[in-house]
Parts: C-alpha cells; structure tokens; sequence
C-alpha cells in the first residue's frame, strides 16, 4: 500500500513506521492517523517488533488545527470528540493491543495526541532534544488519546496534574527523571539505538513478549486476584509455544537461545 503521510520500511524482522508529514511537524491529522492504523496492522502481520517515529525535527505537533470545518454532532452543534470515536481512539487501541513490542523513538516536539502516541511505546527512547508537552489547556480542550489513562499511571497524579493543568514543556532530561520514558540518547544515535533494542527483541520469543505486554496492560486495570488468574492462563499458552522448549533447551545446554516466535 502507498502511504501519503506515512513511511514504511522493514529492517530485517523490525517494521519501521515513520510519521512523514514534516512540514507540519508531522500533525496527526485523521488522514494520518489512518496511515498509521493501517502500517501497524501491517507491522503486526510481518515484522516481530516496531519501530515507531517522526520524520524531521519533530515526532509530532499533535492533532492538526485548522483549516478544516469542525465536525458536528447529531445535534447540529460542535463534536470534537467525533474524531476521537472514529479514528484516534480505536488506532490508540490497536497499539494498546498489538501483538508484537514496539519502540517508540521520539525526536523533537511529542505534543497533544502525539505525546499519547509516543508514550504508548513498551520502549520509549527520546533524543536529547525531545520533549513532552500536553497542551490541551492552552486552546480550551482536554487531553486525549489516553492521556488522561496513562499520566497518572505512569508518573502518578501529581505530576500527571502538572502536566496536565499547567500545559509546560516537559524535557526528555525530566521525562527520563520522572520515570516517564525508559532511555535518552543523542539525537544523531536515536534511530540507530532505537533499531538496535527493536532488533534485540525481535530475536526474542515473539509470542512471549506479546503476552508479557498484554499482561502489563491488563494489570493496570485488574485486581490482585484477578491479575494472578490472567497470569496462570499466560503461562498455560506460553508454555505450549516451541519457544519455551527451545529456551529451556538452550539453558541446559548452556547456549543461547534460536528463538522463532512461535
């Protein structure tokens, strides 16, 4: 398929999505969202780990303003949220799900809807000059994409708040501090790092990593009991992949594992 803002690459078994609208700074405008939707389907069925990124100076500026007339609801008035219904959330939900690990490696501005995209990597590498930035509050809108699921989860109320209410410039320094992201690199190294982790878990066992990323998800909902019962029933269908046998045959033989993904 020919994408108009997307770029799609396969390096080795790792797919490489790019955000490829730089004279906006990559706004994630519907049409692009649904670029992406479909690159990740396409990611999920050929590669065994993602990269996600931003072409140019920037991941992305966030939803674009602008321009186009606002969509209206059934009763004739303003309905921001209609884009959210039918294109960000269930692409937000597609990531949310994906079968395989993803990367996410953010260059420049990660704003609005695109800071959500860039926080939902299970790796989430930034280069030096990279910041986060929940503006939102600063045109009169709430944050979206899940922001407002995410923050508080992974940086707790407090600073998701401060994030949140105050709309600030988060850098990739205090992203890194407040447990936000996993890795900042040099901006000239990020793709280059971010491919080498994509490829350290593509040689992994596929399937595995997928349910260890299912179970993360699942935990941040579920209760003790109910988290324990989810990880009883993994461990059953792990156990059944010939990536188990091969690894624990690797272990007893003192050698490294030949994953497959099955």
């Amino acid at each position: 398929m020919a994408y108009a803002k997307v770029k799609y690459a396969l390096e080795g078994a790792v797919a490489v999505i790019t955000l490829n609208d730089p004279g906006t700074l990559n706004a994630a405008a519907v049409d692009m969202v649904l670029e992406l939707a479909e690159a990740t389907k396409r990611a999920a069925g050929e590669a065994r780990a993602a990269v996600l990124t931003g072409e140019g100076r920037g991941f992305s500026s966030g939803a674009k303003l602008g321009g186009d007339r606002p969509p209206l609801g059934d009763d004739g008035k303003i309905d921001l949220g209609k884009a959210l219904a039918e294109a960000y959330n269930p692409f937000m939900s597609q990531l949310r799900n994906l079968p395989i690990p993803l990367v996410t490696a953010v260059n420049g501005a990660a704003a609005g809807v695109g800071c959500s995209i860039a926080l939902m990597g299970d790796m989430i590498l930034a280069s030096e000059s990279a910041y986060f930035l929940q503006a939102f509050r600063r045109i009169g809108l709430v944050p979206d994409g899940g922001a407002t699921y995410q923050l508080p989860r992974m940086i707790g109320r407090a600073r998701a708040m401060e994030m949140m209410l105050l709309g600030e410039k988060v850098s990739a320094a205090k992203a890194l501090e407040w447990g936000l992201i996993n890795r900042v690199v040099a901006d000239a190294d990020l793709l280059t790092e971010a491919l080498k982790l994509a490829a350290e878990l593509a040689d992994g066992p596929t399937k595995t990593l997928g349910m260890i990323r299912k179970l993360a998800w699942q935990s941040l909902d579920n209760g003790w009991e109910e988290q324990l019962t989810a990880e009883r029933w993994a461990q059953r269908d792990v156990g059944r992949y010939t990536d188990f046998a091969e690894g624990v045959a690797a272990f007893l033989q003192k050698r490294p594992a030949k994953f497959t993904g099955n």
